[in-house]
Order: structure tokens, then C-alpha cells, then sequence
């Protein structure tokens, strides 16, 4: 279900008109970015989550810092990311 305040539009603009469309992947100031409009109402709805994964599967251990991947891990994990 999606709440009021939910970022997911803002998630999806942002993440292909600034993280994807300069290098084709997530750095730490981008990846908080992320996790800032996701959070801008204290939770993760099911569109943010589905929005969130599908930005997190173009990534992959081998394209990210090892922090960020570990950040991202731990994000999904939290949020119930799929």
C-alpha cells in the first residue's frame, strides 16, 4: 500500500536522472539520497519497496564500494526490500 507522504516517484526520477545516468551505478552520497526519500515519511511503503528494487537490481556486488553494498544489504534487509 502506498502512504500519503510516499517518495516512490521521487525515488524513481532520481535515481535515473541522477544515479544511473552519470556513471550507471550507486556511490554512498547517492545511495543516501536513496534512503532519505525513502524514509522522507519514516517508512518504506510497497511502492517505495518495489521502486527500491528495481533500482537495487541493476547494482551488484561487483559494480558498488564494498560499503555501499554492505549499506545496501542492510537497507533491503531492514525495509523488507525484495
Amino acid at each position: 500500500m502506498t502512504s500519503p507522504g510516499s517518495g516512490w516517484n521521487a525515488i524513481m526520477q532520481y535515481s535515473f536522472l541522477h544515479v544511473f545516468a552519470n556513471d550507471r551505478t550507486i556511490d554512498s552520497r547517492e545511495l543516501a539520497m536513496l534512503q532519505k526519500l525513502a524514509l522522507s515519511d519514516s517508512q518504506v511503503d510497497d511502492q517505495e519497496r518495489a521502486v527500491l528494487s528495481r533500482v537495487f537490481s541493476r547494482i551488484s556486488e561487483t559494480t558498488v564500494s564494498p560499503d555501499v553494498w554492505q549499506e545496501v544489504c542492510q537497507f533491503k534487509e531492514r525495509y523488507q526490500i525484495p
